[in-house]
């Protein structure tokens, strides 16, 4: 464990390679004076906790707004102006698109339907489960790292073809003909196996929308992408967060998948996130 400590600041490591918790106040974090530590960290560690710091809405989307630009999406606007967060439920009468969000419980990268997918997601507890429901994430810059160079050679270069109706195939294998045709009427994108950022850095695009590699036979490609989230989600490129009330976590979605782990959907479990712009297509 690696610790950095200054006033009102603790930095500590969480996991081996993801993951850092910063104790700090309301002040500090909503000052943006620490905003280009915090995405240093972010990009570096993928994700970052913030134990307790209890933001209401307003101080949220005013954090957000210190670590680049709120993103907004039409859906999550309902014709209303200004910034809004967007609740995270499975109870419909809070978020009418509750079923959408059942994908969100298989490993995934928000925005594969975009060509700029999201920078991060900010994400606070407003209401916990009784039991379940903590979130996972896998750091997709480090497991790109570890890889043998040989598999990297054989794989950079490959691109894949993404479409959310695969995800929601995930929880609802037999859909309805006018369900599935809903679901592919948003598409489809062919996205590279291999992001090389701009950074330099490279990272695994993967996750539950992923479709088929362009190239290769369904059976081979399966095999491929399987063995690659499997590597991905090793216990040494994840961390688990288990929920307290307040906590709130920022994460990296350039460079990391994430998933929510199953629990009651009547238990009224809500979080409330905001998103950050992206700010470089995949490449």
């Amino acid at each position: 464990m690696v610790t950095a400590v200054s006033s009102r600041w603790d930095v500590t490591d969480v996991a081996p390679k993801i993951g850092s918790a910063i104790r700090t106040d309301k002040e500090t974090l909503l000052s943006g004076a620490r905003a280009e530590e915090i995405r240093e960290i972010m990009e570096r560690r993928g994700v970052i906790v913030f134990p307790g710091i209890n933001l209401t809405d307003e101080e949220q989307i005013a954090f957000t707004h210190t670590i680049g630009t709120f993103a907004h999406e039409a859906a999550e606007q309902k014709g209303r102006d200004g910034d809004f967060v967007y609740p995270i439920t499975m109870d419909a009468k809070v978020n009418p698109n509750a079923d959408y969000l059942k994908g969100a419980f298989y490993w995934h990268l928000d925005g594969t339907m975009a060509d700029k997918p999201i920078r991060a997601s900010i994400m606070s507890a407003r209401k916990l489960a009784p039991e379940g429901g903590d979130t996972e994430f896998c750091n997709t810059y480090a497991a790109w790292d570890d890889l043998p160079e040989d598999e990297k050679r054989r794989i950079d270069g490959l691109k894949v073809v993404h479409a959310m109706w695969r995800s929601q195939l995930y929880w609802h294998p037999e859909p309805s003909a006018e369900e599935l045709q809903r679901w592919m009427s948003m598409g489809s994108n062919v996205l590279p196996l291999v992001w090389t950022h701009a950074s330099g850095r490279k990272s695994l695009v993967l996750g539950a929308t992923a479709l088929q590699v362009e190239g290769i036979g369904i059976v081979e490609s399966e095999a491929l992408l399987v063995r690659l989230r499997d590597w991905a989600t090793r216990p040494q490129f994840v961390y688990r967060h288990k929920w307290t009330l307040g906590d709130m976590v920022v994460w990296d979605n350039t460079g990391t998948l994430h998933r929510a782990l199953p629990y009651d959907h009547d238990s009224g479990r809500l979080m409330h996130r905001t998103k950050l712009e992206g700010e470089e297509a995949f490449a």
